[in-house]
């Protein structure tokens, strides 16, 4: 069956020019002109994808995706915008985003990003770690509902903080690269840069370490990149 797309983009010019090409590619597709249309349509409809504008009018492209997260919707989302900075890849990557693609770009690339998308989602559901719930400690993580028991009960995580730890738990007590990690994760080895791998390990130790200057669990392995340690370990 093929997938289905859902176009947000305001200039109706590029919207149409991605549905032809999306549909020449095999997917099916809809449009949203605006932030409060994508979340109509997306509550309505049943999509496997959205290509995401930040810049729309009723509501911007962030606060379209943080609804999304915030009504437990796990559908991947991938930004397009003409803002290129760093922190607001970064933003829009923590704000429950997959991806992101800045304004110009090409076909082609779109296209793979498209694919590595839905190729990293048959990893999470198929790799070799093949559990439901993953148990640490005192700790698990539901990796089919986004849920786990954190230092503070029970907290919802996003399908990239799930996806950093199954890799991780498939490598416990190995070191693993932050190019792993992005390889795996988002599928390609320069974007999003280190940093942002950095940050998502941040937010995870704020929720199972207890103190997250001094990690148990989840250590930095200086140079390197990061190790994962179930039972507990007081080096860093």
């Amino acid at each position: 069956m093929a997938k289905n797309i859902l176009i947000v983009e305001d200039e109706e010019h590029i919207a149409e020019g991605l549905k032809i090409n999306l549909e020449a590619d095999g997917y099916t597709t809809d449009i949203a002109g605006d932030g409060l249309e994508a979340l109509e349509k997306w509550r309505s409809g049943s999509f496997d994808l959205i290509l995401l504008d930040i810049m729309l009018p009723e509501m911007d492209g962030l606060e379209v995706c943080k609804n999304i997260r915030d009504e437990s919707g796990r559908i991947p989302i991938l930004f397009l915008t003409a803002r290129d900075a760093e922190d607001d890849r970064v933003a829009g990557l923590l704000a429950g985003g997959d991806d992101y693609i800045t304004k110009p770009f090409s076909l082609k690339e779109l296209m793979l990003r498209i694919s590595a998308i839905f190729r990293r989602q048959s990893w999470y559901d198929e790799n070799r770690l093949q559990v439901d719930r993953f148990e640490f400690d005192n700790y698990w993580v539901d990796f089919k509902t986004f849920t786990a028991s954190g230092q503070n009960g029970p907290v919802e995580l996003s399908q990239k903080e799930c996806m950093i730890i199954k890799l991780l738990a498939e490598h416990s007590d190995e070191v693993v690269t932050r190019d792993m990690i992005l390889d795996a994760v988002w599928g390609y080895d320069v974007y999003p840069s280190n940093r942002t791998v950095d940050n998502f390990i941040v937010r995870l130790r704020k929720i199972f370490e207890p103190d997250s200057s001094k990690p148990k669990y989840l250590h930095t392995v200086w140079g390197a990149g990061y190790k994962f340690t179930p039972a507990g370990s007081d080096d860093e």
